[in-house]
């Protein structure tokens, strides 16, 4: 993933920051990452909808922006464990702020579970 480099031209430091968690899955494995050390595999099953290449391509980009740690065990099979670096934790306030406004807002943001109608007695579903 091509990273702009803020130092060479104009840009805020929201925009510094949108730039590092962009994207539909950075931000969803940095927030299951706060929950500890994990596995690619545990990961995987905590986002059932992410393609492994997917998750190996984000994973790889949060640790080239050194977001998270990845650690290797030398075993067999190989073991590789990532979790959040020391600045992948201080974006820990600004996940779980995204978190929160999501569940105020999860009636009216499109990603939202669709809601049932409501079911008249007497009618099959």
């Amino acid at each position: 993933m091509k990273r702009r480099n803020f130092g060479h031209r104009p840009g805020c430091a929201v925009e510094a920051t949108l730039d590092l968690i962009d994207g539909k899955w950075k931000g969803v494995i940095l927030f299951h990452l706060q929950q500890g050390t994990q596995r690619f595999g545990e990961l995987r099953k905590r986002m059932p909808a992410i393609t492994q290449r997917m998750l190996t391509k984000q994973l790889r980009a949060l640790e080239d922006d050194r977001l998270i740690i990845r650690k290797v065990y030398a075993e067999v099979p190989p073991r590789v464990e990532y979790c959040l670096s020391e600045i992948g934790e201080s974006l820990r306030p600004v996940i779980d702020t995204l978190k929160e406004w999501g569940e105020r807002h999860q009636d009216r943001v499109s990603c939202a579970p669709a809601q049932q109608a409501p079911q008249v007695p007497g009618t099959a579903a």
